[in-house]
């Protein structure tokens, strides 16, 4: 299949945008090293699972197989959510939507509302001792 150059209104903005917030994320998190206490939280961890599986579930469109290549991406992440004790996405039905509706159109925006503060103090990385 031959992807067309240009996107509906708003994909690829979107999509470009999903791209760049990953790769802030990673740049974020990168100092802190693997396994670093104090770098994710389990609301960051749970956000950007969410991120991943909903990015994935968007991209099963571009094709009537692209579902089937993805399905492993939804596999590791549940297990990655049992791992760090998340609770588990919610269950999709056959046209690939949640089980249970969304009252509203965006459920990042329903889940809690975010406070914006004059500035926020940065977090640092853990310090690294030498011996």
């Amino acid at each position: 299949m031959e992807l067309p150059t240009i996107a509906a209104p708003g994909v690829g903005e979107r999509a470009d945008a999903v791209a760049d917030a990953a790769c802030h994320l990673y740049d974020t998190i990168a100092p802190w090293g693997t396994g670093a206490s104090g770098g994710w939280s389990r609301a960051a961890a749970e956000d950007a699972a969410e991120a991943i599986e909903t990015t994935a579930h968007a991209l099963a469109s571009v094709d009537p197989g692209a579902e089937v290549v993805l399905a492993p991406v939804h596999a590791a992440l549940a297990d990655l959510r049992r791992r760090l004790g998340l609770a588990p996405a919610d269950a999709l039905i056959g046209d690939g939507l949640p089980a249970t509706p969304r009252t509203v159109g965006n459920p990042r925006r329903t889940r809690w509302v975010r406070v914006l503060t004059a500035a926020p103090s940065p977090r640092q990385p853990p310090s690294r001792t030498t011996s």
